[in-house]
């Protein structure tokens, strides 16, 4: 488990659940536009808002867009995205609860000099310059966290795939050795300093890649005794389909493992899609529930009824039943003992006819699919689960 930080009113990391963050596609100098996504993003369920801040005006902007959400009633965390521009990290770590900043941009990439290194010195000289490297990031990052620690601002250390430092890569080449290395001088910059508000991400399009560079970052720091929390993303995934299930892939297979304490999935759709998705995946691999679970077979020739529209049917009617698990099986045969774990069991039993379950037992047998769905609410009812939508 790694560490808990906040982030405004937020908690992240150390238990707290996984928490669904988006980004605006608006031009941040138009604050109407931007609050008005925000607020958008915030109704649909979204946590945390990123707004990009690439100068220094932008970053100025970020106050007049908290100070419009704020006269709206909205307290969502913000996180400034800065890419070339320290100054305006600086600047907007003052106004907001959270910076991003990507490592192989924040640094200077040497104009070859580590790829001439690389080359020609030994492995002392290689590493003593490596040190000098790192104490003068050191240097440049201490002005950005002093600010933050001066306002109580979180950090997220966004390592991309195919933006590396000219060090790194002169190294490590462009892969997730590169990318888990790149991030983990960076927590240990900010550590030296006594700065440990911080998040960290893996991103690439690859879900292999994003895979594998996490899981390298955590046990990096795991031998180094770090617990930093961890954001996670499939960056530029598409949109349609194939992104949902690149992200699904990447998010879902880090979650799976425990690591993961917040997540953006990436589409190039309107941002306030992103986070149905999220919370599907979070749904899907049981890190956090949102609504109801559906254990349903995908029926063969035993099944003697209509169980598409028998599961579109009571979907429609139970889905926003939170934390409830129904089964909606073809037939008897293996039926019961699949759906073995759910709350509520709709079972085929005969040509038309269904039987319903509460858990493994038995409670209405050889129902016309007519009226079984009603007496399959009733029963929750009766049972004392249902709220009503």
């Amino acid at each position: 488990m790694s560490k808990q930080i906040r982030i405004g009113n937020l908690a992240l990391g150390g238990g707290a659940p996984v928490r669904v963050q988006s980004m605006t596609n608006t031009d941040t100098m138009d604050t109407r536009a931007t609050v008005e996504q925000t607020l958008r993003l915030v109704e649909a369920g979204c946590e945390l808002v990123r707004i990009t801040a690439p100068d220094v005006k932008a970053a100025e902007n970020l106050g007049r867009i908290k100070e419009e959400l704020l006269r709206h009633g909205c307290e969502v965390p913000l996180v400034a995205d800065i890419h070339f521009n320290p100054k305006a990290a600086e600047v907007a770590a003052t106004l907001v609860e959270k910076v991003r900043i990507n490592p192989g941009n924040y640094t200077d990439r040497n104009n070859g000099k580590w790829l001439a290194l690389s080359q020609s010195a030994t492995e002392a000289e290689w590493q003593k310059e490596y040190e000098s490297e790192l104490a003068r990031i050191g240097e440049k990052m201490t002005s950005l966290i002093e600010v933050c620690k001066a306002h109580g601002t979180a950090m997220r250390i966004g390592t991309n795939h195919g933006s590396l430092s000219e060090r790194i890569v002169s190294r490590y080449g462009n892969t997730p050795e590169g990318m888990a290395q790149s991030a983990i001088e960076f927590a240990q910059v900010c550590s030296a300093q006594g700065y440990d508000k911080l998040v960290f991400s893996m991103k690439a399009s690859s879900v292999k890649v994003m895979v594998q560079s996490t899981r390298l970052f955590v046990e990096k720091m795991r031998e180094r005794g770090m617990d930093f929390p961890i954001h996670l993303g499939v960056t530029e995934a598409g949109d349609g389909m194939q992104a949902r299930l690149k992200s699904a892939a990447g998010i879902g297979a880090l979650l799976i493992d425990g690591i993961g304490d917040t997540i953006r999935v990436s589409l190039t759709e309107d941002p306030v899609a992103e986070v149905p998705v999220a919370y599907d995946i979070l749904q899907a691999v049981g890190a956090r529930v949102s609504q109801a679970e559906f254990i349903a077979c995908p029926s063969c020739g035993r099944t003697q009824y209509d169980i598409q529209r028998a599961l579109a049917e009571i979907k429609s009617r139970t889905a926003h039943l939170k934390g409830l698990k129904i089964g909606v099986m073809g037939c008897i045969v293996n039926g019961p003992g699949e759906m073995g774990d759910a709350d509520f069991g709709y079972v085929g039993s005969g040509p038309g006819l269904i039987t319903l379950y509460k858990g493994r037992e038995v409670v209405k047998r050889d129902l016309p699919q007519a009226a079984a769905v009603d007496e399959l609410v009733a029963l929750i009812r009766a049972e004392g689960r249902w709220v009503e939508p």
